[in-house]
């Protein structure tokens, strides 16, 4: 059985755990939002139209902020045609989803919703049809207290208080050319540099989130970033990042070493910005928000879009992809980078929460329930406190086709000093072999012990969670962690993630 060492000091930190890592994300895509989050008609649905049962599954994941109302649709939307009398509202065509938008819920219906599961709400702004007006206008709805046209119209629509949004993104995947009001870098670098000072003239506290590219593989990667950061360092906070994965032709390999490529995102977005702000001889060090992030099956996606009726339909099934354990592996080791870059990945949101390549599945009428990736983001965001640490790894490794050799296992590690609890989160990649994982606690004062310890992972790696068996993957109880001679032991099972609390640290 192939074996690791994992070297761990409480001393070697990080930064503290941003709670705004385990953020999700709503778009008015699919059945996101109708039959998603809002079902007027649902057994479970209360007053306001909310599905209850998708609203107690939100708090269970644990979401922190959640990004709203796009993605994709934002760059079309009219965020007007939202608000006042649901029956005045228009019927409106989503040209990025080819489907109509009812208006149904909007951005009070919306900010009722984020009251009842506790969340933050990141507003994205329309740069694409619209721009530095449209921004103010909404901010303003949002924001102002009392006594303007949009505040008071606010308040005349059931929202007597300002709802206090922090953090806007100013559009969404400009460079896309399938974005509507696709710009080049230099266009929508000026366009965004103009909101956010129109935005920090009303408001000296926003938090403005710049957009980067929309993945990796696009041709301007790096030099988008770069060129738009020499029109809006000064005045954003953040730059974005999109990244999507999946399994290319049977490379289980590859795809369960995904996070190695978020990784080199993640590290390429923040020297660009490092270089922006060294030729500008600023102080100032911008943050990344991964605003979007997940396993998406998207080759499936655009065959079917392909074969896709010409109709114009509400809510229609959009990537609703049913998740594997391999998939839950995955998406736990998304969250292992996105941890170990807390330093500069201050937020972070899965794409989506409902439905459309979601942890949360629901039926129409019918039940809501838990995806296979849903398990090790809820634990993750339950366990991960305090600290990050710094983390040295001695395994195995293996050659993969995408990125060559690559670690057989990969991990993180939380500390938080005010319980002493040390939480280590692990994946192993190995398709087919246990591994045994080794990490001495000396410098943790001793007496830590296994508190819980969970692992994801089945004889079937190809298994889901489906309406009609719904917890056929669930967490298990680790089968083996226990510490010893001043040690954390455990065995990490083929192809599975695993956390594993260890607590009574504190003197």
């Amino acid at each position: 059985m192939p074996s690791a060492l994992l070297r761990l000091d409480p001393a070697r930190v990080v930064a503290p755990v941003s709670r705004r890592t385990f953020g999700s994300f709503v778009e008015h895509m699919g059945r996101c939002v109708y039959t998603g989050i809002f079902e007027p008609t649902h057994p479970t649905a209360d007053a306001d139209g909310f599905r209850q049962d998708v609203l107690a599954l939100t708090r269970e994941l644990g979401v922190t902020v959640v990004r709203y109302p796009g993605g994709n649709f934002v760059s079309g939307y009219r965020w007007e045609d939202g608000i006042g009398p649901v029956a005045d509202r228009p019927v409106r065509r989503d040209l990025a989803w080819r489907s109509l938008e009812s208006n149904e819920v909007g951005i009070d219906e919306f900010m009722r919703w984020a009251g009842k599961a506790g969340v933050e709400v990141m507003y994205a702004l329309n740069l694409g049809t619209r721009g530095v007006q449209e921004a103010l206008d909404v901010h303003e709805y949002l924001n102002q207290p009392d006594r303007t046209r949009l505040a008071e119209l606010r308040r005349a629509n059931g929202a007597d208080k300002p709802y206090g949004i922090r953090m806007f993104c100013l559009g969404n995947e400009m460079d896309g050319t399938w974005q509507l009001g696709h710009k080049t870098a230099g266009e929508y670098g000026r366009l965004a540099v103009e909101t956010a000072r129109a935005l920090r003239a009303a408001d000296p506290d926003v938090e403005l989130v710049v957009c980067g590219s929309s993945g990796s593989s696009m041709p301007t990667f790096a030099s988008w970033e770069a060129e738009v950061l020499e029109h809006a360092y000064d005045e954003v906070d953040a730059i974005s990042a999109h990244a999507y994965y999946e399994p290319v032709d049977g490379d289980v390999g590859s795809f369960l070493a995904s996070a190695v490529d978020m990784d080199h995102v993640i590290d390429s977005v923040i020297a660009t910005a490092d270089s922006v702000g060294a030729r500008r001889k600023s102080s100032k060090r911008l943050n990344i928000s991964f605003d979007e992030w997940n396993v998406w099956y998207l080759r499936r996606f655009m065959a079917e879009r392909d074969t896709a009726s010409t109709e114009w339909p509400f809510a229609p099934r959009v990537i609703e992809d049913c998740y594997t354990v391999t998939d839950a592996v995955v998406v736990g080791n998304l969250l292992i980078s996105l941890l170990r870059h807390s330093d500069r990945v201050t937020a972070a949101c899965q794409a989506q929460l409902v439905n459309v390549i979601a942890p949360i599945r629901s039926e129409p009428g019918g039940p809501a329930w838990r995806q296979t990736i849903f398990h090790p983001f809820a634990i993750t965001a339950r366990l991960a406190r305090g600290t990050v640490l710094r983390v040295e790894l001695e395994a195995p490794t293996y050659q993969t086709d995408r990125y060559g050799e690559v670690p057989l296992l990969d991990a993180v590690a939380t500390h938080d000093t005010g319980t002493g609890d040390v939480t280590i989160f692990v994946v192993n990649r190995h398709q087919t072999d246990a591994v045994t994982l080794s990490a001495p606690l000396a410098g943790f004062g001793g007496g830590l012990r296994v508190a819980e310890a969970w692992t994801v992972a089945d004889d079937d790696p190809s298994a889901t969670n489906t309406a009609e068996h719904p917890d056929r993957v669930v967490p298990r109880p680790a089968g083996h962690a226990e510490v010893t001679g001043g040690a954390l032991h455990a065995t990490l099972p083929a192809q599975s993630w695993t956390a594993i609390r260890l607590a009574g640290g504190v003197a």
